[in-house]
């Protein structure tokens, strides 16, 4: 199989990373806005208009489908790169890491799509995915940086 050279996976793979991480702490305020508008009717700073609350929710929205994609190309560039170089998977705990964060970030999608029909298991469960996420986001990052180590010369 012709692979592109594992340098440029790994640079690809590192800005991902980056971009799921900035992803969810965009998110993380965003959902905070959401949430304390819901709660409160008033939001952070003070003043609830629709419009801003409407475009505040559109960016919520964008940058979930973002870190989705993000992650899954993430796993894409795991999957093909570790095959690539090692030939087969399995080399460190950052595989069940990077699958269980996938799994977090797909299920957390999914509820999100149910919070607006109204099923009241959607919000809460997707609020504990994404607390779950940030442990996750942190146990695939260190166990990220192991793996760094050994495809640097």
């Amino acid at each position: 199989m012709h692979l592109p050279s594992f340098l440029w996976l790994w640079k690809i793979a590192a800005l991902s990373m980056g971009l799921s991480i900035l992803a969810y702490a965009f998110l993380l305020m965003t959902g905070f806005w959401i949430w304390q508008v819901r709660n409160t009717r008033r939001s952070p700073i003070g003043v609830v208009l629709s419009r801003v609350n409407s475009i505040v929710k559109t960016f919520h929205y964008t940058i979930g489908i973002t870190m989705v994609s993000s992650v899954l190309l993430l796993l894409v560039i795991g999957i093909v790169g570790t095959l690539g170089y090692f030939g087969s998977l399995g080399h460190s705990s950052h595989l069940v890491a990077g699958l269980i964060v996938v799994a977090l970030v797909l299920v957390s999608a999914f509820s999100a799509t149910q919070i607006s029909l109204g099923k009241t298991w959607a919000r809460p469960l997707h609020i504990s995915l994404n607390t779950a996420l940030f442990i996750g986001f942190a146990w695939v990052s260190l166990t990220g940086w192991s793996v760094v180590q050994k495809y640097l010369p």
